[in-house]
Formats: C-alpha cells, structure tokens, sequence
C-alpha cells in the first residue's frame, strides 16, 4: 500500500531500507524498481513519485548508505596511540567487508554508469566514497605526532595502498573466505613494515 501522506524523508527511508535488503540479500542482478517496491509492501509507482528514473534512485540510495560506514571509518584516527598500528588498520580495513559496504560495492561495479550519475546528484567531490583512504591517513599522520609511525611516513600513499589492497582481495577472493581477515592483516604488516616505531 502506498503510504500516501507520509513525509518524503520516510517514503525514502522506506525505499533505500528495501533497496538494502534486497542487494545484501540476492546481489546486485536483483535489484529493480519493482523489487525494491514489493519489499517495501508499496506500490510500485511510489519509487517514481520521488525519483525521476530508477539510475537516480540507486545514486541516492548509494550514497545514503555508504555514510555509515564512512562515519566509522572517521573515529579510526581517535585510535591513535591505543592499541597497536597494525591491528587498528586491520580493524578499519575490515569494515569495508561487512555486508552493506561490500554489496554496495558490488552494486557499482556491476552498474559503471551509476558513478557518474552520483558525482551528477551529489554535486560535489562525495567525500564518502574516498572515507577509507581519508581515515587511514588521517590515522597514520596521527600516529607519526605521537611518535609510533615514522615521522616520514607518506601517510597518503600508505592509505591508498590499503584500500587498493582490500578492493583486490573482494575482487579475487569469496568473501566468507575463512581466513579473509588474516590476508587483511598480511597486507597491513607489508605496508607498514618498517614505519611503525612502536607496536
């Protein structure tokens, strides 16, 4: 039933949280206008009363959805000098392999034009989608003013090596690989050999 009346911020709520459940649940093929309606028990024009087409839905559902994780990713710099450079990595790193960050994932890959159609919603450089490669390094150089990373450490480079590492290892690898986060952390001692000080 179409929840006539209720305010647009709910109706869309409504949409991204069935759009959500189907994409973790059956992957991106699955993903239509009328799947996404059925689950949320509306009525199938109710996705068109708010979005123009359904390439415009799933570029502001993405980005929606991806703000969590990315919020996340934010407090890994207020980590600093707690635990150990190597693990609080890892622990970031692996956050990009829950099931909502990677069927997002998944979803854009499988559809190379919803990219564009997000930088054209956005309007903006969508800071979200480059949050992993922010929080490492914000999370590096926060480390190297504490002292346990070396002071010349490309913080910058290291991040993107990360993240590029994780994408390779959702690329080429299942992700209910029992040991998916040992690779992870494989990867992290690599990049940071000889750059944490004090682990």
């Amino acid at each position: 039933m179409s929840p006539r009346g209720v305010p647009m911020t709910d109706v869309r709520r409504q949409l991204f949280d069935a759009a959500e459940r189907v994409l973790v649940r059956e992957g991106p093929g699955a993903l239509s206008g009328r799947a996404v309606t059925r689950e949320a028990g509306c009525a199938t024009g109710l996705l068109y009363n708010h979005f123009p087409d359904f390439d415009e839905f799933l570029a502001e559902f993405v980005l929606d959805r991806v703000r969590p994780t990315a919020d996340r990713l934010a407090l890994l710099p207020g980590r600093a000098g707690a635990g150990t450079v190597s693990g609080n990595l890892t622990d970031g790193a692996t956050l990009l392999l829950e099931p909502t960050p990677l069927a997002l994932t998944n979803l854009v890959r499988a559809r190379p034009p919803l990219l564009h159609r997000m930088h054209t919603v956005a309007r903006e450089e969508m800071p979200e989608l480059h949050a992993g490669e922010a929080a490492f390094a914000d999370y590096l150089d926060a480390e190297k003013a504490l002292g346990r990373v070396a002071a010349d450490t490309d913080a910058e480079a290291v991040a993107l090596a990360l993240v590029g590492a994780v994408h390779q290892l959702l690329l080429s690898h299942p992700v209910d690989e029992p040991d998916l986060r040992g690779r992870i952390e494989r990867v992290v001692t690599v990049l940071i050999k000889g750059l944490a000080t004090a682990e």
